[in-house]
């Protein structure tokens, strides 16, 4: 019985090291054996690659000549791109007669997509929210925009986020679920934005002239817009003191908000004081 237990504690180590050696010369002559094949699909995802960007190039040229949108023409492009690349992978296992590596691979993804949804849960609802933001959004590029405490234009949209350019000069990646979640105020829809501007003026004044006298000032400006829907107009805003506050409310055009309203906002109150002045009308 003792010769049989050592004969038997030498001979295990002894068949483990002959299957080891037989699975790795197995193994390595079957690679040896399909070296070609896994060649010619490395090949096959080397070419693919390059070709998906050439794709690519030429889709975004088409979208761009064909839609105006930018933003849809991006999400467009890299979707075919993507999908792209996905069938070359595929078809590179099956050269490499891994296909069945492919057929687990869905398998495991089907078994598992509970535990990966959890696990990538931001990542597929950033993606699913910038499908929708592709096709229904509240914006376009080069609008200017508040998400939240983000203000400035939009630059681009991928899958997972849109890029916001600040107006001092940040660039800000907006996770596009939050864009779905959270309002968006967007300063460019329609071209307009209304501004105003106060200025105390004393009680012995006559308010309705000086009110009058604001208001073609305003309406006479550079740069303000004024018409039946976007009217200059004027309300008293309260009282301070030994004056009476009046706000004017006027329209700009905001493509350019920030530069352009500010600076044409600076010249309407420059020039409402002027004419004040030279009406004798004093300010507080």
């Amino acid at each position: 019985m003792s010769r049989f237990l050592i004969k038997h504690k030498i001979q295990k180590p002894m068949d483990s090291v002959q299957k080891l050696e037989d699975a790795f010369l197995s193994t390595w002559n079957h690679f040896i054996t399909n070296l070609p094949d896994y060649l010619l699909a490395i090949v096959v995802m080397v070419v693919g690659v390059f070709l998906s960007y050439q794709i690519a190039k030429v889709s975004s040229r088409l979208f761009q000549r064909t839609s105006r949108d930018p933003l849809v023409a991006n999400f467009l492009t890299n979707t075919i791109r993507y999908i792209f690349l996905l069938i070359v992978f595929l078809f590179a296992l099956k050269i490499a007669g891994l296909d069945g590596i492919a057929s687990g691979i869905f398998a495991a993804a089907g078994a598992s997509a509970v535990v990966i949804g959890f696990a990538f849960k931001d990542i597929g609802e950033n993606f699913f929210s910038g499908v929708i933001l592709s096709f229904n959004r509240p914006f376009d590029v080069e609008d200017t925009v508040k998400i939240g405490d983000i203000f400035g234009k939009v630059k681009t949209m991928e899958f997972r986020y849109t890029k916001i350019k600040t107006f001092d000069g940040r660039d800000v990646y907006v996770p596009n679920s939050d864009i779905i979640k959270t309002p968006v105020y967007n300063y460019t829809e329609d071209g307009y934005f209304r501004m105003d501007f106060s200025i105390g003026i004393p009680y012995s004044e006559d308010m309705d002239g000086v009110e009058k006298l604001m208001v073609e000032t305003v309406k006479n400006a550079d740069g303000v817009i004024d018409d039946e829907e976007h009217e200059v107009f004027s309300a008293i805003e309260g009282i301070s003191g030994g004056a009476m506050t009046i706000k004017v409310f006027f329209w700009v055009n905001t493509y350019e908000y920030r530069k352009h309203s500010l600076k044409i906002k600076g010249d309407v109150i420059n020039e409402v004081k002027k004419a004040l002045d030279q009406n004798g009308i004093k300010t507080t």
